[in-house]
């Protein structure tokens, strides 16, 4: 009898009644995203870019022909069940923040003017020390960072109960903080807690935001590269309270590009002698980064990407010691529309050199919009399934994907699509795809 990598079907809540999105950060993204899926509710767009909207998952055998959506194959929330809230320190609606923004052309965004205007930021838990080049008045006041944090889950309770939600999500939109490394403050909910209490520098905002989502049993995707829900003492307090999560920072424009070409590479046993990314941006993001110490934050999640693709200590004579250098330059006129240019030195056979340039123009906010809903509903879809901890499969969106203590994240765009992909066939008990093929040629 053949193998069957088929599995039991995992015992799925059904998702009934409202899913409540909830962003920290009311800004060029987190606008974006809420206008778009308002224009796709009301019939005006496509949602391109969105896996859960408009990919397909292959079923069983090629010979089957079945390739269903994936919004029709697992049981996600519709978009008509969405209800959208956000914090921010800057109190502007979110029409006003769209405009702001400068994402979207005027006929799009008056399109759904209406609707934007009604979503108005809640007071945010915001420290100007995190990230020095915004400031705000729409903050809370506490003495404590843990009177803040509960000041956010009380947020969250009246958020369900004023939407009348059934369920909510969180997923960080939020500006990238400065860089902290970890300490004896993260490793331990109990040292958390207490760091808590006594307003230690190394608990940022988005830690608050993350401890309030976890005891409220909300999950939480970490959309920015901030040590956040990547702690030991979140991710133990997210596994004690059964609450998915996952991170760290979209992966959007040129990383997204990097775990494009840098698996080609790979599998064609190419070497790298360097690889050279600058950006510039001119949107809040790109003020942020301005800041060295954000900047730093951002790095580090940039840089390892390649090291982790490569494995230049499996193949030293291709990769060792390759140089990888990123910048990110601040440039107002540009926008939201950021510019990514990569000169890439590879080397071909018999030490041949050889370049790749790519000047990849894209839209920042187009490109992370479609993930925040994907992650939302996907987050949700965990939550329902009984999945808690860490959620590796949604390392598909990350630049810096969690993983367990011990493994190296997996970066390589296709295998994580695979992953992906293979865990929604495991939680509805079909096959997995192995792509190995033999069965079409048995004799």
């Amino acid at each position: 009898m053949p193998f069957s990598t088929a599995m039991p079907r995992v015992s799925i809540r059904r998702p009934e009644g409202r899913l409540g999105v909830l962003t920290p950060g009311l800004g060029a993204v987190a606008t974006t995203f809420m206008a778009g899926a308002e224009s796709i509710r009301r019939g005006y767009t496509q949602p391109i870019g969105s896996l859960t909207q408009m990919a397909t998952i292959r079923l069983g055998k090629r010979t089957e022909q079945r390739s269903p959506l994936i919004r029709d194959f697992a049981p996600l929330a519709g978009l008509d069940d969405l209800v959208f809230g956000a914090w921010d320190p800057i109190p502007d609606d979110a029409y006003t923040a769209a405009k702001k923004a400068g994402v979207l052309v005027e006929r799009d965004l008056e399109a759904v003017g209406d609707f934007l205007r009604g979503i108005r930021p809640m007071p945010a838990v915001f420290d100007s020390r995190y990230v020095t080049r915004i400031t705000g008045e729409n903050v809370k006041l506490g003495k404590t960072k843990r009177d803040l944090a509960e000041q956010l889950r009380q947020d969250i309770r009246d958020f369900r109960a004023r939407n009348g939600c059934d369920r909510v999500v969180m997923v960080w939109c939020a500006s990238t903080e400065t860089y902290i490394k970890p300490g004896p403050q993260h490793a331990t909910i109990e040292q958390f807690e207490r760091a808590m209490e006594r307003n230690d520098d190394a608990i940022a905002p988005s830690m608050l935001y993350a401890w309030a989502a976890i005891m409220e049993g909300v999950p939480f995707a970490n959309g920015a590269p901030n040590l956040c829900v990547d702690t030991p003492a979140l991710i133990d307090l997210a596994n004690q309270r059964a609450v998915p999560i996952s991170g760290k920072d979209f992966k959007t424009g040129q990383t997204w590009m990097k775990t494009v070409i840098a698996p080609g590479l790979k599998a064609r046993m190419l070497g790298l002698a360097g690889w050279y990314s600058t950006n510039i941006l001119g949107n809040r993001d790109g003020e942020v980064l301005d800041d060295p110490a954000s900047f730093k934050t951002k790095e580090e999640s940039k840089l390892s990407v390649l090291h982790t693709i490569l494995q230049p200590e499996m193949y030293p004579a291709l990769y060792r010691d390759f140089s990888h250098v990123v910048r990110i330059n601040y440039y107002p006129p540009r926008g939201d529309n950021k510019e990514g240019w990569d000169n890439i030195d590879i080397i071909g056979w018999m030490g041949y050199p050889m370049q790749i340039k790519v000047n990849f123009l894209c839209r920042d906010s187009i490109l992370a919009a479609p993930l925040v809903l994907d992650l939302a509903l996907f987050s949700d879809f965990a939550q329902r399934a009984g999945m808690k901890g860490i959620q590796e499969w949604l390392s598909f969106y990350y630049k810096s994907p969690m993983a367990a203590a011990g493994l190296q994240p997996e970066h390589d765009l296709f295998i994580q699509q695979t992953k992906l992909k293979n865990t929604l066939r495991h939680l509805m008990g079909e096959e997995q795809i192995t792509h190995l093929g033999l069965e079409y040629y048995a004799s």
